[in-house]
């Protein structure tokens, strides 16, 4: 099971029940909130009855992340991978929600590049995608740093927002690696006889 993921600023460990508290902040920034609720803050009893049992109903591989900025042990938001209900494993979306206090310092694209290393390397990924509204200019800009590339926008059920999809296939991931890299991490990986 992918219990958590370091990078350099990062760790990204899974939530636990003990996040509520971490994930009620982060839901009560009117700025964080804009693009999801119009700004309106989730409520607690929201958060601790229907959106942490679902986070934590998660099992495996994906799931959701807090991220923890190493240096100082705070909670800066979560991550996500996993495939929704019903759709394909090896398709997982991306998502991400941090404090204000971390927006515009590349912590987000950081945990992205990590997730999506780790989908393509180690989960089995064929395709990363991330669905953001088309409003949200600082979310698409992370999928994009991030190696996503537009997909589609699309219309939200009976709403009249607009939302775009982006994605990133491992064949495009794959040709974003340095020379070798593939057959290096695969010898790694293979039976200790079968490395030459």
């Amino acid at each position: 099971m992918l219990n958590h993921v370091e990078t350099d600023r990062l760790l990204l460990r899974r939530i636990t029940e003990d996040d509520a508290d971490n994930l009620v902040e982060l839901d009560s920034d009117p700025e964080v909130m804009r693009h999801l609720s119009g700004g309106v803050p989730t409520s607690r009893e929201k958060i601790v009855g229907e959106i942490l049992p679902r986070i934590l109903s998660y099992t495996g591989d994906q799931g959701f992340f807090a991220a923890i900025e190493k240096s100082t042990g705070d909670f800066l938001g979560w991550f996500l991978l996993r495939a929704k209900h019903g759709e394909p494993e090896d398709e997982p979306e991306l998502g991400y929600r941090l404090r204000k206090i971390a927006w515009g310092k590349g912590y987000a694209t950081e945990g992205s590049v990590a997730l999506i290393t780790k989908a393509f390397t180690e989960l089995g990924a064929r395709r990363v995608y991330a669905e953001t509204l088309a409003a949200n200019i600082g979310s698409r800009r992370v999928m994009e740093k991030a190696g996503l590339q537009y997909v589609r926008t699309f219309s939200i059920d009976g709403s009249k927002q607009e939302a775009v999809e982006y994605e990133l296939l491992r064949a495009a991931w794959e040709e974003t690696l340095p020379a070798g890299a593939l057959r290096l991490r695969d010898d790694v990986h293979a039976e200790p006889e079968l490395r030459k």
